[in-house]
């Protein structure tokens, strides 16, 4: 099990002075893991199992998650701007209050998921696989360019 994140208590966090830690995390099993808090912009989890693993409240900014699967994998409060989820599995994820500016889902699995209240700024969500209900959510509130 793999701890990344501090608990709050350094004066760092705040400030932004915490570096990020890049990981090469791809082919690889991390199921259940604890990424809680962590920096780990620009990192490859390409093809890597998470399942139930913890990513919240973290900065996997520019991360590669193309065909990772995701299986309830906890992703609240996380940063995921400019992410690739292309093929991945997120199926009965936990993703509200997260940051999904400009990422890329075509062909990935968002079924059973409650991520209306993420950001989805820029994200080509409707190339996902994912419940009508979702779907009509994130339609009112991040139309496709063309519907806008």
């Amino acid at each position: 099990m793999v701890m990344s994140g501090g608990g709050g208590d350094d004066p760092r966090e705040s400030t932004g002075e915490i570096e990020s830690v890049v990981l090469d995390w791809s082919f690889q099993n991390h199921a259940s893991d604890i990424l809680r808090k962590g920096r780990h912009a620009g990192s490859n989890f390409r093809r890597s199992i998470l399942d139930g693993a913890d990513l919240t409240e973290g900065d996997f900014s520019n991360c590669d998650f193309r065909k990772a699967s995701m299986y309830e994998v906890d992703l609240m409060k996380s940063a995921f701007d400019g992410a690739d989820f292309r093929g991945a599995d997120l199926r009965k994820a936990r993703l509200n209050l997260s940051n999904f500016r400009n990422c890329k889902f075509s062909g990935a699995d968002l079924r059973g998921i409650r991520g209306k209240y993420a950001i989805w700024q820029g994200s080509d969500w409707w190339n996902a696989t994912m419940d009508e209900g979702l779907q009509k959510a994130l339609a009112k509130k991040w139309p496709r360019p063309s519907d806008a």
